[in-house]
């Protein structure tokens, strides 16, 4: 045996976290010392929720759980987590009041489907009726003008695997995020995500009404500063109740990409995460729901 390796009885396995205020968390393959040859999925649950000193857990799925005797080094290789950032999308949900909530339903049900297939056989192809602004969703330039990128020319570059810089605002009690909030950080070519907390009122009337935003000039400091995605967990990055939208025409303007109505970003670290936010490639189109989600190693 190789100098500084071990063989132990260990637990391989992935896992899913439900949080009771929206989003969630994923593990790969986590490795965890055991004693004895079995463990049990709810022991693995509490100290997942331990170890990661998680609160608000609705859930955790243990996945493709396995017991190993494995020779291994001392220091084991990095964990990743991927966190998921966005809300899921529901029948009937209101995401901007004014805009029709989604309709999802069956365009061909599993029962229909039978006389189609051999016994035994079925599929289901659901259909969805929606407008782009809906859920989690990120703003092309060509939302705000019309001979700005749409969503099928934007460089996935600029949507996907982007280090992320997390502003933390959350409690405050001013609506307005200024320009000092964001002093002294290097922004250059990142995601800049603004934690305000207020998706903690996503789905109730609350949502709505006097949410966090940014200002005009805070918006152009994060243009000369070099942002390449901003993104933000409130009702709209712009004050709703200013007709001329300036952070929405400052940022993709400059041809930086805005996600809007993110959840969940508490349990990003200020630092060091990677961040997407890939829309469907529709062409003529300057708004689509994402799957937000970012990587902590």
């Amino acid at each position: 045996m190789e100098q500084g390796a071990t063989t132990e009885q260990r637990v391989l396995f992935d896992f899913a976290v439900e949080f009771s205020n929206g989003g969630g968390i994923q593990g790969q393959e986590f490795r965890l010392d055991i004693d004895g040859e079995s463990i049990d999925d709810a022991e693995l649950a509490d100290y997942v929720v331990r170890d990661m000193r998680l609160l608000m857990v609705k859930r955790v799925h243990i996945l493709k759980k396995q017991i190993i005797a494995e020779r291994h080094q001392r220091t084991d290789p990095p964990r990743r987590m991927l966190i998921d950032v966005s809300h899921t999308v529901e029948d009937g949900m209101i995401t901007y009041k004014g805009l029709p909530a989604p309709i999802i339903c069956d365009y061909l049900s599993r029962e229909a489907s039978r006389r189609l297939y051999a016994d035994g056989v079925e599929f289901q192809i659901g259909k969805i009726e929606m407008v782009a602004n809906t859920g989690t969703y990120l703003d092309s330039p060509f939302h705000r003008f019309a001979d700005g990128k749409d969503l099928a020319a934007l460089d996935l570059g600029d949507l996907a695997d982007l280090d992320c810089v997390l502003v933390r605002v959350a409690g405050r009690s001013e609506r307005a995020i200024m320009p000092a909030t964001f002093a002294g950080l290097e922004l250059r070519g990142k995601a800049v995500l603004v934690h305000t907390g207020w998706d903690r009122h996503w789905r109730s009337d609350q949502y709505f009404e006097g949410h966090p935003f940014l200002t005009a000039d805070a918006a152009q400091l994060l243009v000369d500063a070099g942002a390449t995605l901003v993104g933000i967990d409130s009702y709209n990055i712009d004050d709703t109740a200013d007709g001329r939208r300036p952070v929405h025409t400052g940022l993709l303007g400059a041809e930086i990409p805005i996600v809007e109505h993110l959840c969940g970003l508490e349990h990003l670290p200020d630092q060091g995460s990677r961040f997407f936010a890939v829309p469907v490639k529709v062409k003529g189109f300057g708004t689509f729901p994402v799957r937000a989600f970012a990587i902590v190693a």
